[in-house]
């Protein structure tokens, strides 16, 4: 099975599972990626997405560049449509996301990888868009995804040089949240741990109101902000933070 989807305790985990091929993303495997979104969505249970990779050497090495040859125009428009189609799922998730990169993740995983919520990276990471290489650009939201994340400045660079960047500097410029030692999946959950007892709702509308954020003005931001605190506000968990504050104790969150 090349994308295994699977729960870890009250996450679900979605393994790339094509390590001969370092987990590379072929048409195929992308729309099971999307399927296993898509059945993610229906969990009302989980508290979060953890995405990892096969083996130790790759979290992904991007496109399989065999089934990009020779196709016709539209083909090849579609065909970078349908990974950033299937990418964009994760924004609409109510949970957060957080890619575990173990090894590479060059290309389209670069590109999932910048799609989730979070990163959290081994000391043998490494990320690069070296499509620049094969006379192509990224076509899975590289380009859109990656300045917003480190700058402009250091996204032309990776981009138009394609220089890879390894786990310490990732996290220096705020490619990843952090460098895991030890065990990823561990640490992946210990880090989804301090944001999944929260109400659902208050983080999605919390991820909603920052991902405007980078895609509209002060002004509109903020007036999106102040609806979606105002929604907020009206849940049930609001309700209980505000009284467990009041009390002195610890919220029971609903979800609701």
């Amino acid at each position: 099975m090349t994308v295994s989807l699977t729960r870890k305790d009250e996450f679900a985990l979605l393994t790339l599972n094509r390590p001969e091929a370092l987990n590379a993303l072929s048409f195929d495997i992308l729309r099971r990626i999307g399927a296993a979104f898509d059945e993610v969505a229906s969990w009302r249970d989980v508290r979060g997405l953890l995405i990892t990779g096969a083996g130790d050497k790759a979290f992904c090495a991007g496109a399989d560049i065999k089934e990009l040859r020779q196709r016709e125009l539209m083909n090849q428009k579609r065909g970078a449509e349908l990974g950033q189609a299937v990418f964009a799922r994760l924004d609409r998730l109510r949970v957060p996301s957080l890619a575990l990169v173990n090894g590479y993740a060059f290309g389209g995983g670069a590109e999932l990888a910048l799609a989730c919520t979070f990163r959290l990276a081994s000391p043998n990471a490494v990320f690069g868009l070296p499509e620049i290489k094969l006379g192509l650009i990224p076509g899975y939201g590289g380009t859109q995804r990656l300045p917003r994340l480190i700058g402009e400045g250091r996204a032309l660079e990776m981009i138009l040089t394609a220089r890879s960047v390894k786990a310490e500097e990732a996290e220096r410029i705020g490619l990843v949240n952090a460098v895991a030692e030890g065990d990823l999946l561990e640490a992946g959950l210990a880090f989804a741990r301090r944001f999944s007892g929260y109400s659902l709702p208050a983080l999605e509308f919390a991820r909603r109101a920052v991902q405007r954020a980078g895609d509209t003005t002060l002004v509109e931001g903020l007036q999106v902000e102040a609806d979606l605190s105002t929604l907020a506000y009206r849940t049930r968990d609001a309700e209980e933070g505000m009284a467990a504050f009041e009390e002195r104790r610890k919220p029971e969150f609903t979800d609701g």
